[in-house]
């Protein structure tokens, strides 16, 4: 009986702060001209611009990086915010407004589906070195005030802001290497 009851009141406090709702950040690499972060890319000085390539927020829930929200197209190019996407506000789904979480923002060419696709398939594609987000926004419930978003740059403490990356083309692997050479050492055995 008593587990019973735990598990009713486990249940309902469960439900009862998803209810409440879910922390939301600002997902923006651009505030003002002095307050941006850009993407660049692999030469490292020239901006990522237009729809040929997406950003994305990933958020460590659960001990690994999942995606939250939707990928977001960068601006056009010849703007001054090249390197940037338009901000969207994001909500990341387990993490409780005024709590913080890791994050990382990865971009890609929009020729593949995603991040990944883009690895895989050696495409070009990024990611900025994981950080820590301010205390996320929303509403807390429980007659507490509503937390205003934060945002992913511009904070006070350099260390949790989203810092600039570069788009890299993922290199091929060991193993793929070595199987193209063993594949040559054997065709060329037969000739």
């Amino acid at each position: 009986m008593k587990k019973t009851t735990i598990a009713i009141l486990s249940l309902i406090l469960v439900s009862g702060s998803t209810a409440f709702g879910q922390g939301t950040i600002f997902f923006a690499n651009r505030l003002s001209a002095a307050i941006f972060n850009p993407v660049y890319m692999p030469d490292g000085t020239t901006p990522v611009t237009g729809p040929g390539f997406s950003a994305q927020l990933y958020a460590e829930l659960g001990g690994s990086l999942t995606a939250v929200g939707t990928p977001i197209v960068f601006r056009s190019p010849g703007t001054a915010a090249s390197g940037a996407w338009p901000g969207a506000t994001v909500t990341i789904a387990g993490a409780l407004p005024g709590s913080t979480v890791q994050l990382q923002v990865r971009a890609w060419d929009n020729s593949f589906a995603n991040y990944a696709a883009a690895l895989a398939g050696g495409g070009l594609a990024g990611a900025s070195p994981i950080f820590t987000s301010g205390q996320l926004g929303g509403d807390p419930g429980g007659g507490g005030l509503p937390i205003t978003d934060p945002n992913i740059v511009g904070n006070v403490n350099a260390i949790n802001n989203m810092q600039s990356f570069n788009l890299q083309v993922p290199e091929p692997s060991t193993i793929a290497l070595g199987v193209l050479g063993i594949g040559a050492l054997l065709l060329r055995r037969r000739i």
